[in-house]
Parts: structure tokens; C-alpha cells; sequence
């Protein structure tokens, strides 16, 4: 069979792929099949094109392992002739198994035609190797198809993006696609899931309208959530590259000397470290679209809030979609607001600094966490004094910020009592209730602390509902009975002086129990009626009061040396008004 028929009939086929092509007589002319054996009427000029997969598949069975290699060979040597190495060349046709596939169905339907046509032309002279070839150039689109395929991409979408590449020669594509992989994206795997989190996030918590960047992300995340493992699988860029391959193709007609190697050269001197590059990328892929110049311009904008570009590069790391114009235009909406609610300014930018999700918020939504807090006697300088220490609390649903005012309120705080809770540590309205609160709240219980006294304990404390039980509380309170302290003694002290339980072991309670009982002589057990006795300076209170009573042979105990303020204890045991000068000079 001639070149030039098989050419005809692989168009002939494309054109009409759901045709069942039955045996004609030998040599007769196309132009001689009755009208009614073709579906649609003929096209005299048709349209550049690239063949479709033929629907009519062959069975595997009839494929022997050495057509399949032979095959493999093929594609090698075809990519080979196009530039690539033999390395690239075998990487690729290993790795593209339905691309092959495609071509051997196409040959051996050829093979079926010529059978039937009783065709021993001068094409009966090409082997099963040539005519692989033959139909991977009669393709038209130089080996894309089998590269994309191997990095990912089903055969379908290979298609699809290689025929936006059909500017591109293929040795440039490969070249790109590496770069990103080795210099971009590989550093950027996050096997914790910590990608899939933020991109969680920031989709739940955007409520404006969304510029076109922004909807073309939400679409490439839609990608990725549909299928198994779900957003969690966004780091993982073997994973993902094909996603983001189909949905932004763009990326490789980006070169890479004038557009890539700047692009994270810049990111890199903001602050935005290599090894997070890729997930920043993944989060926010139009950002590699952007010249440098018009990010600057960007950057400009949040300058109101005193970000410089350090400040600017972790605030990418946390929302990369601060570069978008939908984000941008909010942001002005929101200093607008905040000025009205009588927020300081510094408050607000310190709380978008360190939590810029703050931008996808719309301000009607923000008004209603504002009330919320005003019905609790939290406004102005209060709220901004809030926000600033724990902004995520702006995006709290207004029903789970109404449950933890309840959980409060069940435990015997009044409202009064809460909004000062809140004041104090307003992490603790950011915290799961069952997860939480609860747990840190039984946890004091079974301890010993009874419920009268819980309430003075979260009062003075709130912290401890914060504080991880296993990482913080049980090492402290260990410690505290490997030195002497019986359980009861122990939630004696705590009662006594909540803040006990958020004391550093190495840094506070270890060197001032050593003091006590090596250098002061008195035994643990004194710190059960006087625990406050940690919260004092070791260097600026204990040893220089220690030492005055020590010089005078003055014996006392550790409320009465500690209890007083300086003027107090200079007035009693030193004779003078005040302390001129700090005792530990006289006696140390």
C-alpha cells in the first residue's frame, strides 16, 4: 500500500471516525463510495487538524510483547529525529504507553484495510517499525502528545495542550517543564498537606466576587478535590504538575532566561524562601504570569499597612491571592471600614500583616463580628488590641464564636466575665470547643481542681485552655512531683496561683527550685503556700531580697521577703525609704 493511500485513509478516518470502513474493490477512487456510506456531508476543504485516536480498538491479546517494544523503538527513534537525546527519547515512549497504543491501533487498521483490498502497492514494502513512524509524524504535532502523556497528563488533555503548544518545538517544552520541576515545583512536595489546608481556607473564607485569576484557581483546585485524596494532595507535585499543565498551559511558553529565572530570583529576594516557591505557585499559579514590575506595583499598595517587602514575602507564603485585583480593591473597602468601626490603624494592619486571609472578607460579613464583639463590651482600642493578637477570630462563623460565649457561660462566667476573657486571651475564642476547650477543662477536673475553684483558675489563667496537655501541662506538673509535691499540694498551688502552669521547667522552675532549696535552705514544700514565689525575677528580686535578709541574719518566709514592694523592704530591713542601690551589689 502506497504512502500516499494510507495518508488518505488515516484522514479518511479521522474525518469520519464512528464509520465502519467494509472491503471495496482494489483501486477504486474514494470519490466513487455511494453518498449514503458517509454520515455528514463531504468536506471539500477541510480544516488543519490532528487525528483523533481510532474508535475501532484492536485487542491486546492479538499484540505481542515484541510489536509493543517494536513500537517503543518506533517512538525513540521518532523523538530522536526531532533533537531529543537517547535518554529523553527512551524516558518518554516508556512512559506513554496510550500514545503507542494509538499509533499500533492505527497501523494494524491499516494493515486490516489493505487485507481486505487485496493491496500489495509499493507501500506493502514498509515494515511494522517504519509505518509507527510514519503515523507519529503524520500526527502532526512533533511529539508533544507522548511527551505530555509521560509527565501526566492523560491522552486526551496531551492532545489538547499540545495543540497550544504548536508554536513551541518540543526540546523547548521538555526544557521548561524540567526547569519548573527541578528549580520550581519539586522543592515545594508538602507531604503534611499543609497546601490543601490553605487552599481550604482560602476558598472557605473568600466572600467577594472573584477576578478572572482567581476563578481560574478555584477551578484548577476543583481539579484536584474531585479526585482521590482531595485538596490534601496539592503539594504533592508529581501529583499536581498535571493538573496544573491543563489548566494553566500557558506555563510552557513562558522562556525560561527572561521570565522564570527572574521571576524566582525576585520571590527569593522578598523573602519567599526556594523550598516554598512551588507551593506559593500552586496556591496562586497566575502569579508566574505576572512581570515583575506590575508585582512591584502591587506591592505598593500594602505599604499602608508598614509591610516592607520581607513583610510582604511571608504575607505571600500565607495568601498568595493579595496580588489578585479582586483582593487589591477589597483591601481599600476593608481600611475604609475599619476607620468607621473607630479601629486603630495600627491594630488592623498589624492584624492583616500576620493574617491577610482578612482580604477575601467581605466587609459586610466583618461588621457582623464586630457587633458580636460589641455586645460583650469589646470596641475600638479593645477590639484592635483583639485582632492584632488573634485575627483568624474576624473569620469566625458568627454561630461557632456564639458557642463558645455559651460554653463560657454554662460554666458559671457571666457575659461581663467573658468579654474580659476575650481581652485577655483571644486565642482561646479561635480554639474547637470539643477538641479544645473541653478536654483542658476535664483535664483540670480530674487533676483536683474542683469546680469552685475552676472558674478562679480560668479567670485569672484563661491560657491554660490554650496550653497542650501533653507538651506543656503534664511535663510541669511531673516535674513538680518528682521534686517532692504531692497531686494535691500541686492543685493547691495551682488554685492559689493559676499562672503556675504556664511557667518554662528549664527556664523558670528548675533554677528557682535549686535556689530555694540549695542556696535559701528551705524546703519545697514552702513554695505550696507562697507559689507565687515563680513569678519573681531570680537575678532582680530573689537573690539581691536573699541576700540583704542573709547579711542582717534575718529569717523569714518567702511571702514575707518577697510580698513587699521595694520601698516596703527597704523601709523594714534595711532602715531606709527606698532602695538606693540594689542589694546584691553590697552582698554578692
Amino acid at each position: 500500500m502506497s504512502t500516499k493511500s494510507f495518508s488518505i485513509h488515516w484522514n479518511l478516518k479521522s474525518q469520519f471516525p464512528s464509520t465502519c470502513f467494509l472491503p471495496f474493490a482494489r483501486r477504486c477512487s474514494l470519490n466513487a463510495f455511494p453518498l449514503s456510506f458517509f454520515h455528514c456531508p463531504r468536506i471539500h476543504s477541510p480544516k488543519p487538524y490532528l487525528p483523533q485516536p481510532p474508535l475501532v480498538q484492536s485487542n491486546p491479546c492479538n499484540q505481542t510483547p515484541h510489536d509493543l517494544t517494536q513500537a517503543r523503538e518506533s517512538i525513540s527513534e521518532y523523538l530522536q529525529e526531532l533533537g531529543l537525546s537517547l535518554e529523553d527519547s527512551i524516558s518518554i515512549s516508556s512512559n506513554s504507553p496510550k500514545y503507542m497504543q494509538m499509533l499500533v491501533d492505527g497501523v494494524e487498521e491499516l494493515e486490516e484495510w489493505n487485507a481486505w483490498n487485496n493491496s500489495n502497492g509499493e507501500g506493502d514494502s514498509l515494515g511494522f517499525k517504519e509505518m509507527i513512524i510514519y503515523m507519529a509524524k503524520e500526527k502532526g504535532d512533533n511529539g508533544k502528545v507522548a511527551f505530555l502523556e509521560s509527565v501526566g497528563l492523560p491522552l486526551s488533555s496531551a492532545m489538547s495542550v499540545a495543540r497550544y503548544l504548536s508554536s513551541e518545538s518540543l526540546p523547548s517544552i521538555i526544557r521548561k517543564v524540567k526547569y519548573m520541576k527541578e528549580n520550581i515545583f519539586s522543592v515545594g512536595d508538602d507531604k503534611g498537606g499543609l497546601s490543601g489546608k490553605n487552599a481550604r481556607r482560602m476558598m472557605m473564607h473568600l466572600s467577594i466576587s472573584s477576578d478572572e485569576d482567581v476563578q481560574q484557581t478555584l477551578s484548577f483546585f476543583e481539579k484536584i478535590e474531585a479526585r482521590r485524596g482531595g485538596l490534601e494532595m496539592l503539594g504533592l507535585v508529581d501529583t499536581t504538575f498535571r493538573f496544573l499543565l491543563e489548566s494553566f498551559p500557558r506555563l510552557l511558553l513562558l522562556p525560561v532566561e527572561s521570565h522564570l529565572e527572574p521571576m524566582v530570583e525576585f520571590l527569593e529576594n522578598i523573602g519567599v524562601p526556594r523550598r516554598s516557591m512551588g507551593n506559593v505557585f500552586l496556591l496562586f499559579p497566575p502569579i508566574l504570569f505576572y512581570k515583575i514590575q506590575g508585582i512591584k506595583s502591587k506591592f505598593s499598595t500594602f505599604e499602608k499597612v508598614g509591610a516592607a517587602y520581607k513583610d510582604i514575602g511571608k504575607m505571600l507564603l500565607k495568601y498568595p491571592w493579595i496580588l489578585s485585583t479582586s483582593i487589591q480593591e477589597n483591601y481599600e473597602q476593608i481600611l475604609l471600614f475599619f476607620e468607621e468601626e473607630k479601629i486603630p490603624k495600627t491594630s488592623v494592619d498589624r492584624a492583616i500583616r500576620s493574617w491577610p486571609h482578612l482580604l477575601g472578607c467581605s466587609t459586610s460579613k466583618l461588621k457582623l463580628r464586630v457587633d458580636q464583639f460589641g455586645e460583650l463590651g469589646i470596641r475600638n482600642k479593645k477590639f484592635g488590641r483583639v485582632i492584632a493578637k488573634s485575627p483568624q477570630l474576624l473569620l469566625k462563623k458568627p454561630q461557632e464564636f456564639l458557642q463558645v460565649v455559651l460554653f463560657f457561660e454554662r460554666l458559671g462566667l457571666d457575659q461581663e466575665t467573658v468579654g474580659k476573657l476575650v481581652s485577655r486571651c483571644p486565642e482561646v475564642f479561635a480554639a474547637n470547643i470539643d477538641t479544645t476547650l473541653k478536654k483542658k477543662v476535664e483535664f483540670l477536673a480530674e487533676f483536683g481542681i474542683s469546680n469552685d475553684h475552676l472558674l478562679r483558675v480560668i479567670k485569672k489563667y484563661p491560657e491554660v485552655l490554650v496550653s497542650d496537655v501533653n507538651k506543656t501541662l503534664l511535663p510541669r506538673i511531673n516535674y513538680l512531683m518528682e521534686m517532692g509535691l504531692s497531686r494535691k499540694e500541686i492543685a493547691l498551688m495551682i488554685h492559689r496561683f493559676p499562672p503556675l502552669l504556664g511557667y518554662s521547667i528549664e527556664e523558670v522552675l528548675k533554677p528557682k527550685l535549686n535556689f530555694l532549696l540549695n542556696t535559701i535552705g528551705k524546703p519545697v514544700k514552702d513554695v505550696v503556700g507562697y507559689p507565687r514565689y515563680f513569678s519573681y525575677s531570680l537575678e532582680k528580686k530573689i537573690k539581691p531580697r536573699f541576700w540583704v535578709l542573709k547579711g542582717r541574719n534575718i529569717e523569714c518566709s518567702l511571702e514575707v521577703m518577697l510580698g513587699k514592694n521595694d520601698e516596703e523592704f527597704a523601709a523594714e530591713f534595711m532602715g531606709v525609704g527606698r532602695m538606693l542601690v540594689s542589694p546584691s551589689a553590697n552582698f554578692q
